[in-house]
């Protein structure tokens, strides 16, 4: 079978064990409390720094983390911090994210800067960033110079890569950048989404759970793939009427993002369609009207955009099976391999 071709539509071996899930989660949390709980809270700053946690969530990426390290000889108590120090950059993020694109609901709910204020909501997400490194640092303590070094050169790589993407995705769309092609999409989720959705945290869980011993680099591939496909499969589900999406239907044209979607129909429209699609992209967000998004979408189902996605989706799914029985060849068939199997699956059944 051709590289990217292998199935994916039977169900992972094990799927994904819910009580481990659910165990590492709640390790996360309690870290998380204690990191998130200062004697005497700071008015302004402390209940908009727990509005994101509080909310829960389902804590993928710090059980990405335990569940590497479980793997790689370490136990969840090795790992905890670092997950923790994973879920807080990760709020810090979509606080930063939820103002760069406008967005006004997060999961159902307001998101933070609609309900405090532009400033006050960059801080907090500024104030989450930078506590991150206090569980980072306590992390690393115990594990050596080595092992240590591993993870803060691991860190500076996600950090500049997720930026990196960010700005592509940010610059496209402010500059409206219209001459893209898949290969540009593929890069800037491969930067924006992987290294810190997929990537960062499998390493950081390989790192502490091995001290070092195990070269973290082995599932950077892995997660490459499996993160590109996560995305793909977001921006496709903004285009649904799916209720567990929690964010606006068709938020993604309104935001004029250069999707996969996007750059497919442009490239497969008529001079007069495309010229239609331009004018849209230049209206500042506020401008775009309901009925010319709508025509948008509806022309990527003409177009079959939709379904190039869901293809270029399953391929990269593909080839995260193939990825992962490299990067985890020799470890234990338990739960925390099964869960990151079942991760390829999850991505397209996620509610």
């Amino acid at each position: 079978m051709a590289r990217g071709e292998q199935s994916f539509d039977e169900p992972s071996p094990g799927g994904l064990p819910q009580q481990l899930l659910d165990d590492y989660a709640a390790a996360t949390r309690a870290a998380l409390a204690r990191y998130l709980a200062p004697e005497v809270p700071a008015p302004f700053l402390d209940p908009l720094m727990n509005e994101y946690p509080a909310r829960g969530g389902k804590m993928m990426r710090p059980a990405i983390c335990i569940a590497n390290a479980c793997l790689f000889s370490g136990r969840v108590e090795d790992a905890v911090q670092c997950a923790a120090a994973i879920e807080l950059l990760h709020n810090a993020l979509l606080i930063h994210d939820d103002v760069q694109d406008g967005s006004d609901m997060r999961g159902g709910r307001p998101t933070l800067h609609a309900m405090h204020g532009v400033p006050l909501a960059i801080n907090a997400g500024d104030a989450l960033l930078f506590t991150a490194f206090r569980p980072l640092l306590e992390a690393i303590r115990p594990l050596g110079q080595r092992a240590a070094e591993q993870v803060i050169e691991a860190t500076i790589m996600m950090a500049r890569q997720t930026a990196e993407g960010q700005a592509l995705e940010l610059g496209w769309r402010d500059r409206n950048v219209t001459d893209l092609v898949e290969a540009d999409y593929i890069r800037m989720a491969l930067k924006k989404t992987a290294w810190m959705g997929m990537i960062w945290p499998a390493q950081l869980g390989v790192i502490v759970g091995s001290r070092g011993r195990v070269d973290p680099s082995r599932v950077v591939r892995f997660g490459h793939f499996l993160g590109v496909a996560f995305q793909i499969e977001d921006d496709l589900r903004n285009l649904s009427d799916d209720p567990g999406y929690g964010k606006e239907r068709n938020g993604d044209l309104y935001e004029a993002k250069r999707t996969l979607m996007l750059i497919h129909v442009r490239a497969r429209a008529t001079a007069v369609e495309r010229k239609r699609i331009d004018a849209l992209l230049r209206l500042r967000r506020d401008q775009r009207r309901d009925a010319e998004v709508l025509w948008l979408a509806g022309l990527m189902e003409e177009k079959g955009s939709i379904d190039h996605a869901r293809r270029v989706a399953a391929a990269m799914a593909g080839c995260a099976i193939e990825e992962f029985t490299l990067a985890y060849d020799g470890c234990p068939d338990d739960d925390n391999r099964a869960f990151l199997l079942g991760l390829v699956r999850w991505i397209f059944d996620r509610k």
